[in-house]
């Protein structure tokens, strides 16, 4: 097994490896027509009860697939290949279906996110453990960072993690309803209360934070006094009524992706993922119900690569 390739920070600026985002995916796809023509999306996308992570053209066809258990995070890499993280560890694959990398997570973890660092490693959340580590090119454990968490439910200690290019970390502790910022050395730098269980929480380029709740049903933007600046909620979007709000994605136009995660007996009754201005028109959804069950987290394929270079928000 090789080793996953090491990239520049340049590269991982041009994809929007540092800032994230995401998208979303099906076969029953809504592009609704603008002055540039129809929204269409290609997109990389994890099937959580599924079990797959997939490609998906902008026509909603299936372009590559690999099986992972309970996936819920991914990553186009600069070289083409797939990085992901499922409920055991976390692999690399190549277009060809081949495992270039592995991190295989202790006994008694769970794993619900990953990022690729620009120092080659990757990042890995471990729920269960309470901790996240940078995993080496070997697949070891290189650091470890412990997050405190009182979550009765150690399968619900956090959900997304992200790190920005400050070097800083943002951990959504999922059951105590908060995110915590730790900065480069680890220790904690602030404390942000919201009134839900947060999954990904997405730092914007100016300071704000992009959040999903979950459960709670609510997608909020916070500035950076924690006031609230924007929202979507359970019942707002037409046809699209909040079910699970997983991952999320900011896109240069200002317009909000959102994977809406059908669980609690909605599989199948709605649209997996949608795109929505900031007035909140929806302008593109897509409700792949004959190949996917639940899309709770996804990368756009297809920003135009002035926009990729600005950063993608994931």
């Amino acid at each position: 097994m090789t080793s996953p390739l090491r990239f520049t920070r340049r590269e991982f600026s041009r994809l929007g490896l540092l800032a994230m985002g995401i998208t979303a995916a099906g076969h029953d796809v809504l592009a609704v027509g603008s002055a540039e023509g129809p929204v269409r999306h290609r997109f990389l996308c994890c099937d959580y009860q599924g079990n797959r992570i997939a490609i998906v053209a902008a026509d909603g066809t299936v372009e590559w697939d690999f099986a992972g258990t309970n996936p819920q995070d991914c990553w186009m890499l600069p070289n083409g290949n797939v990085l992901f993280c499922h409920r055991d560890g976390a692999r690399e694959v190549s277009p060809q279906r081949k495992v270039v990398w592995e991190y295989k997570a202790a006994a008694g973890a769970q794993c619900h996110s990953c990022q690729p660092l620009p120092n080659g490693r990757v990042l890995v959340a471990e729920c269960g453990l309470g901790r996240l580590v940078e995993a080496g090119r070997s697949g070891e454990v290189v650091r470890e960072l412990k997050i405190a968490s009182k979550a009765k439910n150690l399968g619900h200690q956090f959900r997304g993690t992200r790190r920005t290019a400050d070097g800083h970390t943002w951990v959504c502790l999922m059951d105590e309803q908060k995110i915590v910022e730790l900065g480069p050395d680890g220790a904690q730098r602030r404390e942000i209360a919201v009134d839900g269980f947060p999954h990904a929480a997405v730092k914007l380029p100016d300071g704000n934070l992009l959040i999903t709740l979950g459960p709670s049903r609510k997608v909020i933007e916070l500035d950076g006094k924690s006031n609230r600046v924007w929202e979507i909620g359970r019942d707002e979007i037409p046809g699209n009524p909040l079910r699970l709000p997983a991952g999320c994605q900011r896109l240069p136009n200002g317009n909000t992706v959102v994977c809406n995660y059908l669980g609690g007996g909605f599989m199948g009754k709605q649209p997996q993922a949608f795109e929505v201005t900031r007035d909140k028109r929806v302008v593109w959804e897509f409700a792949g119900h004959d190949g996917f069950k639940t899309i709770n987290q996804i990368q756009l394929l297809d920003l135009p690569a002035k926009a990729v270079r600005a950063g993608v928000l994931r």
